[in-house]
């Protein structure tokens, strides 16, 4: 795509803005399929030793989210989990979608136990799909969505498709270095990603939602008609501090140009 066109691509999405509806996270922009992707944002804090346990009596660790600031391009956030860390969250929207940054701190005299915290993204609507994921069949955007392997794209079900967990359907990939006990207790697939991007093509293929996060513990598809890069807290220890950086991409369809403004921003696309 020439320069003009990536421009003028970027453009459309200038009306992009944010909003936060109990504990969504709404995109909107009239560019979008259905207008808005809506994020639940964040569906829980997780322990690790998470793959074969229990998701409500061991893994969650309860947070409370409060806004504290919110307009149009901007949204605040202090999210104060149950063992005392607190996560401050500035979310702004940009031309070419999202950017997050985060700062988790325990001032606390105990180490944390949250190791890391999951944004769950419903694209349903966005990948030419029923929004409402209790309608057809869940899997039916699996063919949208990829993930990369062995530094190419690959879409879903991509290769060793893993159908067996503790709980069904599903599929996860682990970062580089994270253990296999420490992930979502869906199918944990046996590769691991060449990069901490994941994302999907729109209906109608013009656009790509993309989205990562540094550092991150897992890359997920899930039940919802969802994908997940799911950011890493590493259960931070008394009186550290942590930050985090998220992205999300909302671009014209040109794989090449992602990798690119993924490895500008965070500087793994090669790896």
């Amino acid at each position: 795509m020439s320069p003009i066109l990536l421009l003028a691509a970027a453009a459309a999405l200038t009306s992009l803005t944010v909003d936060r509806q109990e504990n969504w996270l709404i995109l909107k922009s009239p560019d979008l399929p259905g207008g808005e992707i809506r994020i639940n944002y964040l569906e829980a804090y997780c322990r690790a030793n998470s793959h074969s346990t229990d998701w409500v009596s061991h893994t969650v660790v309860k947070h409370k989210s409060t806004v504290v600031e919110k307009t149009p391009k901007r949204i605040r956030l202090r999210d104060l989990v149950s063992d005392g860390v607190t996560v401050d969250h500035t979310i702004s929207a940009r031309a070419d979608g999202v950017e997050f940054r985060l700062v988790a701190k325990n001032a606390t005299a105990k180490d944390s136990e949250a190791h890391w915290a999951q944004p769950c993204i419903r694209l349903g609507a966005f990948t030419g799909f029923d929004a409402d994921h209790r309608k057809g069949n869940i899997d039916d955007y699996l063919g949208k969505c990829f993930v990369f392997l062995d530094g190419k794209l690959s879409t879903m079900p991509t290769r060793d498709w893993v159908k067996e967990a503790r709980y069904m359907p599903g599929q996860v990939w682990r970062a580089p270095g994270i253990l296999p006990e420490d992930v979502n207790p869906r199918p944990l697939n046996p590769n691991v990603p060449s990069n901490g991007l994941i994302g999907c093509f729109s209906g109608d293929n013009k656009t790509i939602f993309a989205t990562a996060w540094e550092p991150y513990q897992e890359l997920f598809q899930g039940i919802a008609r969802c994908i997940h890069s799911d950011f890493r807290l590493g259960g931070l220890k008394a009186g550290e501090k942590k930050e985090i950086r998220g992205r999300i991409y909302l671009v014209p369809n040109d794989v090449p140009a992602l990798l690119r403004q993924y490895e500008r921003d965070f500087g793994r696309a090669k790896k």
